[in-house]
């Protein structure tokens, strides 16, 4: 495994020397736009953020911001006519979004802030990169690179990514007061580049500031919550006591955190496979009501909420029926589906420290090479028994299906015909 990741990383490192991802065409294409009439020595346009970032540590790129000199008049003004699509994503911020193919790309005018309010900033466009530079969270994120792969980098971001420090551009407080979602971005990639011990001042910053969290909407925060939840390195936030620490007083309803644990245990088998939605379920679902409440507070998505009380409501019906696993394994399949079983027995072994792993992997193994057969009976059959109201048709079917599973998925057709005579007789008014 050790060798496979070796080549892996070699392989990036091959890639990042020959094909470095600023030489894509339609990259090239923009940039030709952007850097068109320029004077000499001038930087109009340069890659910044994430995407330098990565680009420097050979990890996969997959948004590429850019910031320009160029307002986003004349932005637009630049891209009327070629074959790029225009969209207004931030006009009040300087931010325009440009399409191509399927490749997109942001692009900000330089700014400064003016005013800020822990929420929002009133920003004012400039064409000094090292003003820009400074208004940005972290050192590694105020790293510029132009489209000959030639970096800038006036805060020594590239200094403190190489030791994987998060470093606030000048003094934390500050920055954190500019905008307290920073909070949350600091554990991000805290978790991230695995921080182990984190900077004694940065975290009392932080620790001073936490009441502001409640100051962000809650969309930012659910948006930023997500991204922690994609990192395949989460269990990191068990090794830094202080960010674990804070984390926990920002949300209160994760109270699981430990269960991670286990997760990860499972993920490292390739037994179960990551996504954010099943890091909610193990970190907030119990008997009681802690996920209705947080997902009440920051207005989760339906599918999100659907997810979850799906997830409880069979864990319940896990803890108070001993043969749900069992007996009943069979007929829990056929009424919610191989994958949603396996996804609920995962979350079982997270949060229940009594059942084994060795019990995890028998079950599963029981479900793969089960075979859950089709119901047998429709509604031509029940109107071929001489039944035609519809609404008796609809409840002979549910009939007929439970019975179908109580028996074992065995029902004959001399049963089947009892159960519709039953239902001819019922009164309309009873269904």
């Amino acid at each position: 495994m050790e060798k496979l990741s070796n080549n892996i990383t070699l392989f990036q490192k091959i890639k990042k020397i020959f094909f470095p991802f600023y030489k894509a065409k339609d990259i090239k294409k923009l940039f030709y736009i952007l850097e068109k009439n320029k004077e000499k020595n001038k930087q109009v346009a340069m890659f910044v953020g994430g995407c330098v970032r990565k680009f420097l540590t050979n990890e996969n790129i997959d948004d590429i911001d850019i910031a320009s000199i160029f307002s986003p008049e004349e932005i637009k003004e630049k891209f009327k006519n070629s074959e790029f699509k225009i969209i207004d994503t931030g006009i009040e911020h300087g931010c325009i979004t440009v399409i191509i193919n399927s490749s997109k790309f942001e692009i900000t005018t330089l700014r400064r802030d003016i005013k800020t309010d822990g929420r929002h900033a009133e920003v004012l466009f400039t064409d000094d990169w090292l003003q820009d530079s400074k208004r940005r969270d972290f050192t590694f994120n105020a790293i510029y690179m132009d489209i000959r792969g030639k970096i800038y980098d006036p805060q020594n971001g590239k200094q403190d990514l190489k030791k994987k420090e998060i470093k606030f551009i000048g003094e934390p407080n500050s920055r954190i007061e500019e905008d307290y979602l920073r909070i949350i971005r600091f554990i991000r990639f805290s978790i991230y580049y695995n921080c182990k011990q984190s900077d004694a001042i940065i975290i009392e910053s932080i620790k001073l500031n936490l009441n502001g969290i409640k100051n962000i909407s809650k969309e930012r925060i659910l948006s930023e919550l997500y991204k922690i939840f994609k990192l395949t390195n989460i269990d990191n936030i068990l090794e830094n006591k202080d960010i674990k620490n804070i984390f926990s007083v920002i949300f209160p309803e994760f109270k699981y955190l430990d269960r991670i644990e286990a997760f990860y245990h499972l993920l490292k088998m390739k037994i179960m496979y990551q996504t954010p939605e099943t890091i909610f379920s193990i970190l907030l679902i119990d008997e009681k009501d802690n996920f209705e409440y947080f997902c009440h507070k920051y207005k989760v998505s339906n599918k999100l909420k659907k997810d979850l009380s799906f997830i409880k409501k069979n864990y319940i019906k896990f803890k108070e029926e001993k043969n749900y696993l069992k007996k009943d394994l069979k007929k829990n399949i056929y009424k919610i589906s191989k994958n949603k079983i396996k996804k609920l027995i995962m979350f079982i072994y997270c949060a229940e420290r009594k059942f084994s792993l060795d019990l995890l992997k028998k079950i599963i193994k029981d479900i793969d090479k089960m075979e859950i057969p089709n119901f047998p009976f429709n509604g031509k059959f029940i109107i071929e028994q001489g039944l035609e109201d519809g609404k008796k048709i609809g409840f002979a079917l549910k009939e007929l299906e439970k019975e179908w599973i109580e028996k074992n998925f065995n029902l004959n057709n001399q049963e089947a015909i009892s159960i519709i005579d039953k239902v001819k007789k019922l009164n309309i008014l009873d269904i």
